[in-house]
Order: C-alpha cells, then sequence, then structure tokens
C-alpha cells in the first residue's frame, strides 16, 4: 500500500511541469503574458479561439501549435506584418509561446462537412477551391489545404469557416508584399494571380463550410 502511494506520487509529480504548461499557456491566452505588450490573445480571438469574423481576426482553436508558433515568429522576424501582432508578437517570451500555442492546438473545434474532391463546383469561389485555374497555374484550394479547406499538417492550415475578411485580407497581404512567409513563394504567386472578386469568392467559399 505504502509502495503504490509513493508510486502515485511520483506519477503526480511527473505531470507537474505538463501541468504547469497549460496553466501558464491558458493565463497568456486569458489574461496575457509578463510583458504588458503581450495583450491577452482572447481579446482579439475569442474565449474559446472562434475569432472576431466580423473585424477579420481569425479563427484559432485547433491549429497546430507548430503553425501557431511560426506565424508569431514570423511576425517577430517581419515576415508578416499586422498592425496589431507587429506588437505583441515580439513581447511574447519562448516559453510564453509554446505554452499558449499548445493550449489554443487543445481548443475543442466543431465538426466539419465532408467535401469530396469530385464535387461539381457551383460558382467562382467554388471552382477556384475545387479546380483552380490550371490555364494560369493557379492549383486548387484543396490541393495544399486538404479536402474541403480542412487543413494539412503544420504547413497548410484549416481554411473552412475561417473569417472571409482575415482570408481577404492575408491574400492581399501576400499580393502587396506585407507577407512573405509562404514556401517558393506559392501564395504570393496565387495571389498576385487573382483579381479582387476571385479573392472575394473563394474567401467567401471558405468561411461559408460548417455554418
Amino acid at each position: 500500500m505504502k509502495f503504490f502511494k509513493k508510486m502515485t506520487y511520483l506519477s503526480f509529480l511527473s505531470l507537474l511541469p505538463f501541468m504547469s504548461q497549460a496553466a501558464d499557456g491558458e493565463k497568456v491566452y486569458m489574461k496575457g503574458g509578463e510583458n504588458p505588450m503581450a495583450i491577452a490573445c482572447m481579446t482579439c480571438h475569442g474565449m474559446k479561439g472562434e475569432g472576431l469574423p466580423a473585424a477579420g481576426y481569425p479563427t484559432l482553436a485547433g491549429k497546430p501549435a507548430a503553425y501557431l508558433s511560426k506565424q508569431v515568429n514570423d511576425f517577430k522576424s517581419g515576415k508578416r506584418k499586422h498592425p496589431v501582432m507587429d506588437s505583441i508578437a515580439p513581447a511574447i517570451s519562448d516559453e510564453e509561446l509554446v505554452a499558449v500555442s499548445s493550449y489554443i492546438e487543445a481548443l475543442p473545434v466543431p465538426e466539419l462537412p465532408v467535401i469530396p474532391r469530385a464535387t461539381q463546383p457551383k460558382d467562382l469561389g467554388s471552382q477556384l477551391a475545387l479546380r483552380g485555374d490550371w490555364s494560369r497555374n493557379i492549383p486548387e484550394c484543396v490541393a495544399c489545404h486538404g479536402p474541403g479547406g480542412v487543413g494539412v499538417g503544420t504547413a497548410f492550415p484549416k481554411l473552412a469557416g475561417q473569417s472571409e475578411l482575415y482570408i481577404v485580407n492575408q491574400m492581399n497581404a501576400w499580393k502587396n508584399g506585407d507577407r512573405q512567409n509562404d514556401q517558393a513563394d506559392l501564395m504570393g504567386h496565387i495571389a498576385r494571380s487573382l483579381n479582387d472578386e476571385e479573392i472575394k469568392a473563394v474567401a467567401a467559399y471558405f468561411s461559408k463550410i460548417g455554418q
């Protein structure tokens, strides 16, 4: 019995670092970091990581921790630019970034409908999302972002259910050079190849998935 109690206590102690990290991540998300400039993530991204679609602040819940950490570090280095994140990112410590990224990844996400690759496009947005325009060397979005835009690994984020305004803003950022953190300028090429109507159409298509 004493041995069992001792082993239970030791097991509990071994979990403390992970419990501490989770608690720290929640604190950073809900209340901000130690640096006053690192304001609470929930201020713009919502209590549950659902974002503020009307303001163009993206959904974060469930995104891979490695992807989230990379984006914040890209804001720090200037590969991404945003009037709010440009001041917040440098104020987040490496330890806080690891903790809050893990916390956000663990947040629950709504179930999304399955959209097979064979689905027939019905409008401009779905045409670009599901088929692309290979006459202009524009691949279909789902080739990288997965069926229905559910996201693939840590390199290609989920687009389904994302804020329409956020998607439009990111496409324009790639187009004008304010965002330069994609591999081999893939998104830069695509954004520069699409006109404003096409960008808005494909953003609207993905934003409505799951609604």
